[in-house]
C-alpha cells in the first residue's frame, strides 16, 4: 500500500493547502489542523505570523523555537511534505501583509503538471478567521473541527501568571493540550532569562490592571510618538526598565490631560529627549501623523497612539541630544538598521507606515 508520500498527487484533493498562524506556542488544536492538511494536500504550507518580533507576553517564541517545536510533532516523512516559514506582520496596511502572503504561497508551491495549482486556505472552524478569507478569494476554504477547550492565549497566561506557574499548569493535567515536545520546551523555557523577563513585564501588568479594576468600565489610554527622520536615520530611545527592557522605541509618552496631541509629542522630544531643534523648524518639518490603534499593539491595554512624521533637512551632522538623567537613553539609528524584533511593540510599523520600509526580511536571520 502506497504512503501518503508516494501516493500519486491526483490522489489528494489539494495540491497545497495553506495554514496560517501565530502558534504561541503550536498546541494540539494546531497539529489537528495540519493532520487534516497532511490527508487533503500533497504539499502543507505553515505560515508563521509575527515572526521578527521582540518577544513579549503576546509573542513569548521566536519564529526559529515555533519552527523546531511545529516540526517536533510530525514524523519524517509528512515533514517533507511540510513548508514551515515566517511571516512579517504588516499592522497598519493589509495590501503589504497580503501581497506577502501570496508571494509566500507562489514561490512556495511545487509545480504542477502544466496545470495551475489548485490551493487552498484551511482553518479550525471559528478559529481561522473569515476575515481572512475575504482577503484571499481565488483560494479554496476547509474548515477543520475545533479542537474544544484549548486556547493558546489562555495557556500563556497561565505560564505567566505568578512564579512556578508553569508546574502548576503541567501537574493539573493541562499540558495533554500540548504535543510532548512543546512540554518539554516550556518546562526548558521556564528555567531561563528570557521566562524572567517576561514574568517581571506580566507582574507589572497586574498591578497596572489592579490599580484600574475599580473602573466602571476599561480605561482607554492616548499616548504620542514622533518619528523623527534625518539623513537616512531615525531618532530612537533604548528602553531601560520592563516592559520591553533593552528594545528600541519611538519617543513619546502619555498625553497630558489638558494638553493637544501635537504639544504633547514637541514636550517628549524638548523636556525627554532634549532634542536639539528649536520647535519652529520641528512643526515646518512635520510631513504627517497618524492614528495607530491596533487593538493588541500595547500590553498595558487598549491604546491609542497618535505618531507624528518629522522630516528635517539633511545635513552632514545630526541634531545633538543631551542625556537626561534617569531617563531612557536616545540615539539616532540608520534605517538601514532597523529590525522589528529590536523595537517595542508595534513601533517598526509605525516607522514603516510612514517611510515604506520593505516588507520582506526573507534574508534576515529569524531569531
Amino acid at each position: 500500500m502506497p504512503t501518503d508520500a508516494s501516493r500519486p498527487s491526483q490522489a489528494y484533493e489539494f495540491d497545497c493547502l495553506v495554514f496560517i498562524g501565530r502558534f504561541q506556542p503550536p498546541h494540539l488544536g494546531h497539529v489537528a489542523v495540519i493532520r487534516e492538511a497532511l490527508k487533503q494536500a500533497r504539499q502543507v504550507i505553515v505560515l508563521v505570523g509575527s515572526s521578527w518580533q521582540a518577544r513579549s507576553l503576546r509573542n513569548p517564541w521566536r519564529f526559529d523555537e515555533r519552527l523546531m517545536l511545529l516540526r517536533s510533532g510530525f514524523d519524517e516523512e509528512d515533514n517533507q511534505r511540510l513548508e514551515i516559514t515566517p511571516l512579517l506582520d504588516a499592522l497598519y496596511n493589509n495590501d503589504v501583509w497580503v501581497r506577502d502572503v501570496q508571494r509566500k504561497v507562489r514561490d512556495l508551491t511545487a509545480p504542477t503538471n502544466a496545470r495551475l495549482p489548485r490551493i487552498g486556505l484551511i482553518g479550525a472552524s471559528r478559529g481561522q478567521s473569515s476575515y481572512y478569507l475575504s482577503l484571499f478569494p481565488q483560494w479554496e476554504s476547509v474548515s477543520v473541527p475545533l479542537v474544544e477547550g484549548i486556547s493558546a492565549s489562555q495557556i500563556r497566561e497561565r505560564l505567566f501568571r505568578s512564579p512556578g506557574a508553569t508546574d502548576d499548569y503541567l501537574s493539573t493535567g493541562a499540558y495533554h493540550d500540548l504535543p510532548p515536545g512543546v512540554v518539554d520546551h516550556v518546562q526548558a523555557f521556564c528555567r531561563g532569562s528570557d521566562y524572567e523577563q517576561l514574568l517581571e513585564e506580566q507582574q507589572l501588568l497586574d498591578q497596572y490592571r489592579q490599580a484600574w479594576q475599580q473602573a466602571p468600565y476599561p480605561p482607554i489610554f492616548v499616548t504620542v510618538n514622533a518619528v523623527v527622520v534625518q539623513s537616512g536615520h531615525v531618532l530612537l530611545v533604548r528602553r531601560t526598565a520592563a516592559p520591553g527592557k533593552g528594545l528600541f522605541a519611538l519617543p513619546g509618552g502619555f498625553i497630558n490631560p489638558h494638553e493637544r496631541l501635537l504639544d504633547a509629542c514637541l514636550r517628549e522630544l524638548r523636556e525627554r529627549i532634549r532634542l536639539k531643534v528649536p520647535e519652529p523648524v520641528l512643526k515646518g518639518s512635520l510631513r504627517g501623523q497618524r492614528l495607530f490603534d491596533e487593538p493588541h499593539r500595547s500590553w498595558r491595554g487598549r491604546t491609542l497612539a497618535e505618531a507624528f512624521y518629522f522630516a528635517l533637512r539633511p545635513d552632514q551632522q545630526l541634531p545633538r541630544l543631551k542625556p537626561v538623567k534617569g531617563g531612557d537613553h536616545a540615539r539616532w539609528v540608520a534605517l538601514a538598521d532597523l529590525q522589528p524584533d529590536s523595537l517595542f511593540e508595534d513601533h517598526f510599523f509605525i516607522i514603516q507606515n510612514f517611510l515604506g520600509l520593505p516588507a520582506d526580511f526573507s534574508s534576515v536571520p529569524s531569531h
